[in-house]
């Protein structure tokens, strides 16, 4: 378990806090990566300005291949790549990669254990006013199932930009998910990231409750866990940034010192990291759990923050469910 509570940022409860996509940090995680490994290579599908893949197009247009509307052969193309020695990052929006490239990435990629790292940008309802169709709600359980894969779900710009670049360097297949609209930068260039490994943002001296959460909602949930320690309820924050494979001793650890666990994400509750996050516990101890996710339904158009109000994603109502699994609602 690594702990962040020293290398946050100073403005972390400030109403100015930085703020910035997650899928920026990806732009930036990628020009490094290609600094440090030529063979670092960057594929999209006709969203290079989108994903921020033109930002390593301008770095290294001789290592950038463009690929048009055509997310399957993206994926395909880049399996090739990486069997000849390339580490490729495929880059479209999350609904078509993997919502359309799904089984060759199945296939061509996780099958076959190489190194392509696929980049689902505008994942979640923070897409905002694009709507349904381009909300991607369902990747982390399609991705986590694959053998082989890699899951990762950034808290923010600055940690995203870290995960590209250690993701280049595992050798193995990856899933990075990233976000759209503009969500505050909490970590710090000092805050610890590793794949596998779980970060403890805020933990009071006698817990009653853990809060675990991956991707932007884990600012929310610091916010909810902050405000619960006000109250006198003490509290474990764990962002787990690593889907799979999960830190098995980190949550575990929280799970038994709390007592109670709610889970946290922007996905639908189903086959996500809720999930998984029951899976581990019912193995190594099971706790009672409430789930702060999407219940059994899709996206809508509307602005970033009612849609997260909307589906019970935000700061106030992960702190109701916390209040609530312990009996004080």
């Amino acid at each position: 378990m690594l702990n962040a509570e020293a290398h946050l940022s100073a403005k972390v409860f400030a109403d100015d806090i930085e703020k910035a996509p997650s899928r920026d940090g990806f732009g930036k995680g990628a020009v490094e990566a290609g600094k440090a490994d030529e063979n670092v290579v960057v594929l999209c599908a006709d969203l290079a300005e989108s994903t921020r893949a033109g930002w390593f197009q301008k770095e290294f247009p001789e290592r950038y291949v463009e690929l048009g509307v055509a997310e399957q052969n993206m994926a395909t193309v880049a399996s090739g790549m990486a069997s000849a020695g390339k580490v490729p990052f495929i880059a479209s929006y999350a609904v078509f990669n993997p919502g359309r490239n799904y089984e060759q990435i199945r296939t061509s990629i996780a099958l076959n254990d190489v190194p392509v790292k696929i980049c689902g940008m505008h994942a979640g309802v923070n897409v905002g006013p694009d709507g349904a169709t381009h909300q991607m709600l369902e990747d982390i359980g399609m991705m986590r199932m694959l053998p082989n894969m890699t899951v990762i779900a950034p808290a923010d710009a600055e940690e995203a930009r870290k995960a590209v670049i250690a993701a280049a360097q595992t050798g193995r297949p990856a899933y990075l998910r990233f976000g759209r609209s503009a969500t505050p930068v909490f970590t710090t260039a000092e805050t610890p990231f590793r794949i596998g490994k779980a970060l403890t943002l805020f933990e009071s001296d006698d817990p009653q409750v853990a809060i675990l959460s991956t991707g932007s909602l884990s600012y929310d949930a610091l916010l909810a866990g902050r405000a619960l320690d006000a109250q006198g309820i003490g509290v474990i924050v764990l962002h787990v940034a690593t889907v799979k494979p999960l830190d098995v001793e980190a949550i575990s650890a929280a799970a038994r010192s709390a007592g109670r666990v709610v889970t946290v994400e922007e996905h639908q509750s189903a086959g996500g990291f809720g999930s998984a996050v029951v899976e581990l516990l019912a193995r190594y101890h099971p706790v009672p759990m409430r789930f702060i996710g999407v219940e059994d339904a899709f996206g809508q158009s509307g602005e970033p923050g009612e849609l997260l109000a909307h589906y019970g994603l935000d700061a106030a109502h992960i702190e109701e469910a916390a209040r609530a699994l312990i009996g004080r609602a």
